[in-house]
């Protein structure tokens, strides 16, 4: 699907990415982990610019607009795939058969409001829902997630995860929790000082050997198993 090669990436004048070499093959549901700083945001970045044409990108920063609804929001993710006069007449009176697919990603997603409800109002899990419903409703056959469930309790995340990986061929996904990389993942990429150091099938990992990255294993250290 991508192959990384020696990849070097700076942010603000400062070298976050450095010489990192990875393949992401189709099909895998892959979880990014490593210390803030690490250069998590900037790699998954680097994987949406190399495949915007096929992925959905749900970014920390979120990017609803505030003064819109919930569904205005989600339904943005459609944009690309209706011509401009469609989408105008649909923004201004939402037409039945979009609504109707709003509702049920709500529903799925567990925002239990009305789609006419302003984002503004919403509380931080909310909106992150909102954030992942315009992903997922770009219908891309991959998703990249940049701490999407960050601000949901472990079981709504773990919910929210689990239609996620299903929904598409191909995850790539940041996260600081360990058990749900174990739990949703089939492989787990961890950086450090933006070198990859852990490459690793899930399987093959426990809680214990995520606490030894995170606290034990040295810069230049590649664990692969």
């Amino acid at each position: 699907m991508l192959v990384i090669d020696r990849l070097s990436l700076d942010y603000g004048g400062r070298e976050v990415i450095k010489d990192l070499s990875v393949v992401l093959h189709s099909g895998q549901k892959v979880a990014i982990l490593g210390a803030s700083g690490a250069g998590k945001s900037t790699l998954l970045a680097h994987i949406h610019r190399q495949l915007k044409d096929t992925a959905a990108l749900c970014a920390q920063s979120q990017g609803l607009v505030e003064n819109l609804s919930l569904y205005h929001n989600i339904y943005m993710g459609a944009l690309g795939r209706h011509h401009g006069l469609y989408n105008l007449a649909n923004l201004l009176w939402p037409f039945k058969a979009p609504l109707a697919e709003v509702n049920a990603l709500c529903r799925t997603l567990e925002l239990e409001m009305s789609p006419s409800t302003l984002v503004s109002r919403l509380s931080g899990g909310q909106r992150q829902r909102v954030a992942i419903g315009r992903a997922l409703y770009q219908h891309q056959p991959i998703f990249l997630g940049d701490e999407p469930v960050s601000a949901l309790d472990p079981a709504m995340a773990d919910r929210i995860i689990r239609h996620i990986t299903a929904s598409h061929a191909t995850v790539v996904m940041v996260l600081h929790n360990r058990h749900q990389a174990l739990t949703h993942f089939d492989r787990i990429l961890g950086l450090k000082k933006g070198q990859l150091v852990l490459d690793a099938d899930a399987s093959a990992l426990t809680l214990a050997d995520l606490d030894a990255f995170y606290g034990d294993v040295e810069k230049d250290d590649v664990v692969k198993c």
